[in-house]
């Protein structure tokens, strides 16, 4: 295994199916990929097909989402140290995905730019509730949240940005069906439409807790045509100088694997890149923050982007970055490295 880095303390600082054509340009081109390029819409017109995720939940006590199920993914949006205002990449993903009406957003980390001490912490996250909380909620549309390391470090010291990280969320539960919610915020399971989410406490680099791993092997026992388990810190490495600051634990890989994980999403690198490892599929997202980076073995610089996939006939379909100005135009997987090598293996960008 490679060496492990002691602290996170700087590691992501603050620095197929019917296309529903973005309403405020035109098609993009569809990329070099295994799939097609993502729904997106206003939500209209299928908001009266399959409702939302508040609006089913009433009937089953959750989520009961009609097939496809849209679900978004946003990451590392933080600034600067202490920052308590979001830039206008953040700003503007957020106006799109409440264009866009998905089922589910997960939040793979990084909220706000804490671990350090000496921060407004509670003016930093009424800065992220009015910038991205607040608009999301008042569309209706569930936010999930996992932790990062400058949100609620499991580092030593940092207890009290961790308390206030669980105070902040304890009364902001999404409206989706828990399987189990004893240690929400910091990790939890719910279901929604035919998937099983999972979300992660890994807030520092190496393995998970063994705790955590026993947890985790039950959880995922839960029936589910689809199951995806997010967090923050990656498996493995895609983003330049970032090599180590990764899980890099085959026991967790198996561990997937054997519970038929379909994918497993994190942020924490700041550079999107959906791949296998081996069997294992694999999604690192890209910032909206800042702090963009390199591709490992590249001068590439990642876009800034969220990302879209759908849960349809028991698999993830249609997995989609989107950047730009309005975050309508999708970014062509022919754009991403074919593989991504470190000195501990290799990935392989998942449409070859």
């Amino acid at each position: 295994m490679l060496p492990i880095l002691p602290l996170l303390l700087l590691a992501c600082a603050p620095d197929e199916g019917t296309v529903r054509t973005p309403p405020s340009s035109s098609p993009p081109e569809t990329p070099t990929s295994s799939s097609s390029v993502p729904s997106m819409s206003t939500g209209t017109d299928t908001a009266s097909e399959s409702g939302s995720v508040a609006d089913t939940a009433a009937d089953t006590g959750g989520t009961s989402v009609a097939e496809p199920l849209l679900v978004a993914v946003i990451s590392d949006l933080n600034g600067s140290y202490g920052s308590t205002t979001y830039g206008s990449d953040v700003h503007d993903a957020v106006a799109r995905l409440v264009q866009v009406e998905p089922d589910v957003v997960l939040v793979t980390g990084d909220m706000v730019a804490g671990q350090q001490s000496g921060l407004d912490y509670r003016a930093m996250w009424d800065g992220f509730h009015d910038a991205v909380t607040d608009p999301l909620t008042a569309a209706g549309i569930p936010l999930a949240v996992a932790p990062g390391n400058h949100d609620a470090s499991a580092y030593s010291g940092f207890e009290e940005e961790r308390s206030i990280y669980v105070s902040e969320w304890t009364d902001r539960v999404p409206s989706v069906s828990m399987v189990d919610d004893l240690d929400y915020p910091l990790r939890y399971a719910f279901t929604a439409g035919d998937a099983l989410f999972v979300a992660l406490d890994d807030t520092k680099v190496g393995s998970l807790p063994s705790e955590q791993m026993s947890w985790l092997d039950d959880v995922l026992d839960t029936p589910a045509e689809v199951k995806v388990v997010y967090g923050h810190v990656p498996l493995y490495p895609v983003a330049q100088g970032r090599e180590t600051d990764i899980i890099g634990d085959d026991d967790l890989h198996d561990l997937l694997l054997a519970h038929g994980v379909d994918l497993f999403v994190a942020g924490h690198h700041h550079a999107y890149y959906p791949a296998y490892a081996g069997d294992l599929r694999v999604l690192t997202m890209g910032c909206l923050g800042s702090g963009s980076r390199e591709y490992i073995g590249t001068s590439q610089l990642s876009d800034k982007s969220f990302v879209l996939f759908e849960v349809r006939s028991g698999a993830v379909a249609e997995l989609e970055a989107w950047r730009g100005d309005a975050f309508d135009e999708v970014v062509p997987r022919n754009e991403l490295p074919e593989s991504i090598a470190w000195s501990g293996g290799t990935l392989i960008r998942d449409d070859l």
